[in-house]
């Protein structure tokens, strides 16, 4: 039976829930309500006419709540019930699947946490928040017994798919990969006005789609889903016109001496918005059977795989089915934190200047190997805000912990060390950094 026919079959709709009414949001709201067996039956944005809208958008009936009782009531009435504090959704019993699409990193690491201690199984497409906080949120969903899982129809779930049929087909995985169109690493929130304005985006949002910190965030968590590296800080990125010239751009023999598989990314290819993945087998059989096929897949043993488009929130709902009737994740951090994105300056900093976080005018983030990244840390893109430099930093140097002067007792900070030392499930033995949380000597208590 395929999923959509079980979602018919259902008895009781799927109560959904939707934190954070952006352009994806919004999408998402959209998709819930036109997917059978799944109802959405709250919806929150910190700016609450942005829920008004979007339920008005869809002419559904709703009413505005602000507190759980109401939400509960506004519920078992058939309502949509509307709010502006996504806590206040995360903390309802009647919902069965909370979707975190907020671009709040911390708050939405406390939404995640509030649902799963009320017993909602959590659907993150909030990515920042998955990477920074990503294992420890897994860690306690996986205490309460409940599904913890990233967001279906974004890049790293659509190339988990790509590699999960691979693996299913016997071919090793060698590199996971990103099709990137464009890319300024010294963009701004002011540069990018004009095309920002033109996709009706965020101006900062937008910038740090443009500077490669928004595509470090995505391979990053896909990264520490499927225990694979970079093997540069950022990414090689290689420019290539067709995704087809990727055997001209890349040594794969060389990248896959050590067997250790890799993210990467290429940049301007065909077909644009695509993902792809390497793999890799010995079979003379199936070297044979491809060598002859139509797709011009590769001279072997390496082979291309790819998907020529994501989908965002129209292929969303298949997760949120999926952690509600299996009990199964699409994506999550099993291998702990083995990598993450660094803060780089995107122009010469002064000693005293704050930082101002991802897509803004002082540093951009690159991936980079938490196992290369011991002796003197950086500082993740995802914290740096707020800030301020002890020292200057040149132009393209990498900001570290302890160039910054940060705030030990930051809950940022406290929650991130805390998802450093999680254990992954899948590891024997910790493989991760924890020596920056000694370095600080933080003392973090558990917020549940």
């Amino acid at each position: 039976m395929t999923l959509s026919e079980r979602l018919h079959k259902l008895e009781k709709s799927i109560n959904v829930a939707i934190i954070g009414i952006g352009s994806i949001g919004k999408g998402l709201v959209y998709q819930a309500y036109r997917t059978p067996g799944i109802k959405p039956v709250a919806i929150s944005d910190i700016k609450l006419d942005k829920a008004i809208e979007c339920a008005e958008w869809l002419n559904i009936d709703y009413k505005v709540v602000s507190s759980v009782s109401e939400l509960n009531r506004c519920i078992e009435g058939g309502k949509l019930a509307v709010c502006q504090e996504g806590e206040v959704l995360a903390s309802s019993p009647l919902i069965d699947v909370l979707i975190e699409s907020s671009n709040a990193i911390l708050q939405g690491a406390h939404h995640a946490l509030k649902g799963i201690s009320t017993g909602q199984h959590i659907v993150m497409m909030n990515y920042e928040a998955e990477l920074m906080y990503g294992p420890y949120l897994l860690q306690k969903a996986n205490e309460q017994g409940v599904v913890y899982t990233c967001a279906d129809g974004d890049q790293p779930t659509v190339i988990k798919t790509l590699v999960d049929e691979m693996d299913l087909w016997g071919f090793d995985l060698v590199m996971a990969g990103n099709m990137k169109g464009f890319m300024d690493r010294y963009t701004d929130p002011t540069k990018i006005i004009p095309e920002a304005d033109k996709r009706n985006l965020d101006h900062k949002m937008c910038s740090s789609y443009t500077d490669g910190s928004k595509l470090c965030v995505e391979m990053a968590v896909l990264a520490n889903a499927l225990d694979l590296r970079t093997a540069i800080p950022g990414m090689y990125g290689h420019k290539i016109k067709s995704i087809y010239d990727i055997f001209d751009a890349y040594d794969f023999e060389e990248i896959y001496k050590d067997k250790k598989p890799v993210v990467d990314y290429v940049l301007g290819a065909e077909p644009k918005g695509g993902v792809f993945a390497i793999g890799y087998t010995e079979e003379k059989f199936q070297q044979y059977t491809l060598d002859w096929f139509p797709p011009n897949m590769g001279p072997g043993p390496f082979y291309l795989f790819y998907r020529p488009y994501h989908l965002g929130h129209i292929e969303a709902m298949a997760c949120v089915a999926e952690a509600y009737l299996d009990g199964s994740a699409r994506l999550q951090p099993n291998y702990g934190m083995k990598t993450n994105v660094f803060a780089y300056a995107k122009r010469d900093l002064e000693a005293g200047e704050a930082l101002d976080g991802m897509g803004g005018y002082a540093a951009y983030g690159l991936i980079e190997n938490l196992a290369d990244n011991t002796g003197n840390p950086g500082i993740p893109i995802c914290l740096a805000e707020g800030i301020k430099l002890k020292r200057a930093i040149a132009k393209d140097e990498r900001i570290n912990l302890e160039d910054v002067d940060f705030d030990s007792n930051d809950p940022s900070f406290e929650l991130y060390f805390k998802a450093l030392e999680c254990i992954p499930k899948n590891n024997d033995k910790k493989d991760l950094i924890i020596a920056d949380a000694e370095k600080v000597s933080i003392e973090v208590e558990n917020p549940l």
